[in-house]
């Protein structure tokens, strides 16, 4: 049976009925070169034990990063998850609640992201969260719309030192409300403080700065806010949230939005999501801040209860008084986070960022000391460095892929327009990384440096002999 099951006097019926002749009409928008023009590829039909040993060998074809060892970052990274968080998350009332529409009757689901809204406003030292969003990208770009209906203003400054990916999420939201946009450029690591005082203006909504930014150094927050507040602007900061157990929180600096991704507390790698993307902010934005906010409260009978207090969504006020289109929240993932953070507590994500720290500058130090290899920048930096390359960064990945590790970012692809950064791989280490895994990734590069090292003087040896039988 036809998944759809019309049968060809019907389908032409309703095709007459809305005057076109074929279904092909119904696509004639579409350029004719981006048409299949063929029937789709799909395999015979199989049994239901056919199809569930063809998709587990489908499945096997992918490795994750428990398969290897693990120094991937930029945004995304490999920390430690309590089992307890995936048998909370998957208890049938958390996995399958869907957004609370009836919300005064969910009252589970309230608690649950009460509960996450003040584990996230305590963690960033700010006074409001909302319900979660998207991740970390949107977020961001979330926080520079509310800057610019706060102050009035149309121009978002953000450091060329965030991440990539959410620059770009930002110039989309900015391309559609007529927004501009002024990138600061960063010098050995961290975003360039006397170029922000040059450029920023009383047209400026906002200054965003991520900490530890995209290449993993420390920003100069608490100057940067001060900067930015001299000019009138909003001072947003994108922060991972991992790192405040040891690095100052946004509210400490005074920033005014804190913004981040949240996928480090309790959230998997996942082939890239979902994701949660957290947004805090001062108590007097709340008016302007996109997403869902939940209250706590007490019934006519003194009883606790928990209310969504705030939802200025253009499903319930007028679109162009509307604080954001975005309709849902990531509840179970924001979930993640409150049960991650309730079963660490503050010694434990301080023991977490402790240890980040620890391992990342054994493995930098122990790298820095192979010949070819150097630590690019100086600056202090959280879990994450940039190192340089005596080869191709890519060819590091690949190569140090066959011996299962995964090395890093080859920021050269990434930053292809900054020529100091084509040398560059950005090696994340997180409190996962054992001692021994740290010092197998210093072996492998050193061997790699040796090779290459080895490889040069055969050309040069080579190139002399050519040179004497000329």
């Amino acid at each position: 049976m036809n998944y759809i099951p019309n049968t060809e006097r019907e389908r032409q019926r309703m095709l007459s009925e809305i005057g076109v002749e074929s279904i092909e009409d119904l696509f004639s928008d579409i350029s004719p070169a981006l048409w299949l023009n063929r029937e789709l590829n799909l395999p015979a039909g199989m049994s239901e034990y056919e199809v569930i040993k063809h998709v587990q060998g489908l499945a096997a074809l992918n490795h994750g990063a428990d398969d290897y060892v693990c120094f991937l970052g930029g945004g995304s990274y490999d920390h430690f998850i309590p089992r307890a968080v995936f048998e909370i998350l998957g208890r049938s009332e958390f996995y399958t609640a869907y957004t609370p529409y009836q919300a005064e009757v969910s009252q589970g689901i309230l608690q649950s992201i009460f509960e996450y809204q003040s584990l996230m406003c305590e963690l960033t030292d700010m006074e409001i969260s909302n319900a979660s969003m998207y991740d970390g990208a949107t977020a961001m770009a979330e926080a520079a719309t509310m800057s610019v209906r706060q102050t009035r203003r149309g121009q978002i400054m953000v450091s060329k030192a965030v991440h990539p990916e959410y620059r770009a999420v930002l110039r989309t939201y900015a391309h559609a409300l007529g927004l501009t946009i002024k990138e600061i450029d960063f010098q050995e690591g961290q975003t360039d403080l006397d170029a922000i005082r040059d450029h920023i203006t009383n047209e400026t909504a906002c200054l965003i700065l991520q900490n530890p930014n995209f290449l993993g150094y420390i920003e100069p927050m608490a100057a940067a806010s001060e900067i930015a507040h001299r000019a009138g602007a909003l001072f947003v900061a994108c922060v991972d949230p991992v790192s405040l157990g040891i690095l100052s929180p946004p509210g400490e600096y005074g920033a005014d939005i804190a913004v981040g991704e949240g996928q480090g507390l309790g959230n998997p790698l996942n082939f890239g999501g979902p994701y949660l993307g957290f947004l805090t902010c001062r108590n007097e934005f709340i008016r302007n801040m996109p997403g869902r906010v939940v209250g706590e409260t007490t019934d006519n009978l003194g009883r606790r209860g928990y209310v969504l207090t705030l939802q200025a969504r253009e499903q319930h006020i007028r679109r162009e008084r509307a604080t954001s289109n975005i309709c849902s929240n990531e509840a179970l993932c924001a979930l993640a986070a409150t049960v991650y953070l309730s079963l660490l507590g503050k010694s434990g994500i301080k023991e977490i960022g402790r240890l980040c720290v620890q391992k990342s500058h054994y493995a930098a130090k122990a790298i820095d000391s192979i010949s070819g290899f150097s630590i690019k920048y100086h600056a202090p930096f959280f879990k994450e460095f940039v190192v340089s390359c005596p080869m191709s960064p890519s060819s590091v990945v690949t190569r140090l892929k066959e011996h299962g590790i995964l090395a890093g970012l080859d920021l050269g692809s990434i930053f292809s327009e900054m020529e100091e950064l084509q040398d560059g791989l950005m090696i994340a280490v997180t409190e996962k990384r054992t001692k021994d895994e740290i010092d197998r990734l210093a072996e492998e590069l050193r061997a790699l440096a040796l090779e290459d090292e080895q490889g040069a003087r055969h050309k040069s040896i080579q190139g002399r002999e050519k040179g004497d039988q000329a």
